[in-house]
């Protein structure tokens, strides 16, 4: 990852378009191109080459043992000699010996291999998290807009597990079960054909009772994921807007809702584990069948044409253990497919093409005055509907621009673009002379501080919050950032003053006091341009007097951009912006506006009533318009 500064980033996504995303579970549907998604993954696991191909040789070893150890038994039986009723003592005790220290080796071996492969894999997902995120820094603001965090939650936590757990896991067990069952029948054919053919009965039944149960248990597990989902998503839904629901008497409602989708959870879990559970139980059946016609055909052997009792207990041993491999590469195919399709999810963000880089000749904007600038500036966020058409205006350096409009108009995609969370489709945006695209982005973000409607806080210490977007701020600082917009009072209050902690869901501030933390943040950035996007528009009358002082604290000697709803915060702007289906339709003070008698006396009408609005009776002096 580059030294991306995040602390500027403030800045809500509103103003674009917001697609639902993916759902949660897509990762269960088979993955688009499985042979260049493996191919991708196979190219991530050589980065571990050398453990993999310990791990390989180790499963080669185990597998030897393991097909070897029923042979071994059958040896030992063959050292008793039916002629003379004689046993080999020193062959008996040998082959005993080796036995155990066969089992012993193969226990030894099976835990190093599958350890290995362990710490690898999860070395693997470590990478390839740090890798995702990273891409998500990098991300265009676009990418966020129209698709679900909830879906790239669980691209970067659930996907990536079953990266680990699904293909290294069971890629290594699938490699020993398929070792395994070419190794047994290896040996068996070489003891024995007819006995060997015997043993393979058994071979069509694992699979389709395999196939069978493996249908319908993934149905019901999926049906029991979703409804755990939605049970998830119920109680935290109840926990959040707890006091609403106690305020409209909706708890029954809510009991009613999470007993119905409970009620479903539990038929789909008991589905899924009974279908799951019929799995043992047929195979112990299938391996008993096997198990009786080996044992038939084997005495019929030994009697009629003289079949050693040692080669008859191997393969009867080899019959008891051949269906588990069986069943393990049955089961194990859709478990990779199913990862697969979740690998491919994450390669898909991977391969999202980031925000575009600098230009070669970026400059860095060292201490920016503040002069803004739109030049016939057009923008659109899917390339077919036009949000801004042909926007000109002109901000000098410590003015007051303040943007109003119905919802939608597009104040806040003019604060995005000046931001450059987007470029613009055509025409230019100036920074002191400066074109933003030739400006680095680093250098940028440090142009900017932004309060927002709802204030962001992260969970940390009151202290911590404040130099969020400054971290070399000494508690000086802080504190008299604090006084500067009289959030020390609440602070004091606190039990551990500075060092309390708080989160964006903590109780014991109230929503004015939170937006005063937010500002007096935004004041120890001290950037030259401030963004106010509705920054008192959800807390009470005394509430915004009390902000509205320590913006103006802020306010001074920035040039402030305002996105308002609230009329009566905008009427001492030094230009009033009136925006309308993309385009300014109107520009002045607000008594100039007020005299025009256009849309934004119609606004003014409507919130304050016609008394309000005339501008003889408003008494606001006359102020040069930036045009």
């Amino acid at each position: 990852m580059d030294g991306t500064d995040m602390a500027q980033i403030e800045i809500p996504r509103l103003g674009a378009p917001k697609v639902g995303g993916a759902s949660r579970f897509a990762s269960h549907a088979k993955a688009k191109d499985m042979k260049g998604t493996l191919k991708r993954l196979l190219h991530l696991f050589l980065g571990y080459r050398r453990t993999w191909i310990a791990t390989l040789f180790l499963s080669i070893l185990s597998t030897a043992l393991t097909v070897g150890i029923p042979y071994g038994v059958g040896q030992v039986f063959n050292t008793f000699h039916e002629a003379d009723h004689q046993v080999d003592i020193p062959r008996f005790q040998t082959l005993i010996a080796a036995l155990l220290v066969f089992s012993a080796a193969n226990a030894l071996v099976t835990m190093l291999s599958h350890s290995m492969i362990l710490k690898a894999s999860q070395h693997l997902v470590k990478a390839l998290r740090t890798r995702f995120f990273a891409k998500l820094q990098h991300l265009d603001l676009a990418f966020f807009d129209t698709n679900s965090s909830g879906d790239t939650m669980s691209r970067l936590v659930n996907d990536v597990d079953l990266i680990s757990q699904s293909i290294a896991t069971s890629a290594v067990q699938l490699l020993e079960s398929i070792l395994t069952i070419l190794g047994s029948l290896s040996v068996m054919f070489f003891l024995n054909i007819v006995l060997s053919v015997s043993v393979l009965l058994c071979v069509p039944f694992v699979f389709l009772v395999t196939r069978f149960i493996a249908k319908k248990s993934r149905a019901f597990f999926l049906e029991q994921q979703q409804n755990l989902g939605k049970i998830n998503a119920l109680v935290e839904e109840s926990i959040q807007n707890l006091q609403t629901i106690k305020a409209f008497s909706k708890e029954a409602d809510f009991d009613t809702v999470f007993t119905q989708t409970n009620e479903r959870l539990r038929v789909a879990g008991t589905s899924a584990q009974l279908y799951s559970g019929l799995l043992m139980p047929l195979m112990n059946v299938l391996n008993n069948f096997t198990f009786a016609v080996v044992a038939i055909v084997s005495g019929v052997l030994c009697t009629n044409s003289g079949l050693l009792i040692g080669t008859a207990i191997t393969f009867l041993t080899y019959s008891k253990r051949f269906a588990s491999p069986l069943n393990q590469v049955a089961g194990l195919f859709n478990t990779i497919q199913s990862a697969l399709a979740g690998a491919e999810r994450v390669f898909e963000i991977l391969d999202k093409s980031e925000q575009i880089p600098d230009e070669p000749d970026a400059v860095d904007l060292a201490n920016a005055r503040g002069n803004v600038e739109f030049k016939h500036v057009s923008f659109s966020y899917d390339k077919h509907k036009q949000v801004l058409t042909d926007i000109n205006f002109t901000a000098k350096a410590g003015q007051v621009i303040a943007l109003v409009g119905e919802t939608g108009s597009g104040k806040t995609t003019i604060v995005n673009l000046l931001t450059r969370f987007y470029d613009v489709d055509s025409g230019e945006i100036l920074l002191d002379g400066v074109t933003l695209t030739h400006i680095k982005r680093s250098s940028l973000k440090h142009c900017f501080t932004v309060v927002l409607q709802e204030p962001c806080l992260f969970t940390s210490t009151i202290a911590e919050t404040i130099r969020y977007a400054k971290p070399e701020a000494s508690d000086a600082q802080v504190m008299q950032a604090a006084r500067l917009v009289r959030a020390d009072q609440c602070i004091e209050k606190l039990p551990n003053g500075y060092r309390s902690m708080i989160s964006a869901n903590n109780q014991s501030l109230s929503q004015g006091e939170k937006q005063l933390l937010a500002i007096a943040r935004a004041v120890l950035s001290d950037s030259p341009i401030l963004i106010l996007d509705e920054a008192t528009s959800s807390v009470d009358t005394k509430t915004e007097k009390e902000i509205q002082k320590a913006l103006t604290t802020l306010m001074a000697g920035r040039t402030s951009f305002l996105i308002a709803h609230r009329l009566s915060t905008v009427k001492d702007a030094d230009l009033i912006l009136v925006i309308s289906e993309g385009r300014i339709c109107e520009r002045g003070t607000h008594s100039s506006l007020l005299a025009q008698r256009g849309l934004y006396y119609d606004m003014v009408s409507s919130q304050n009533g016609p008394e309000d609005a005339e501008p003889l009776g408003v008494g606001f002096p006359g102020k040069s318009l930036a045009q």
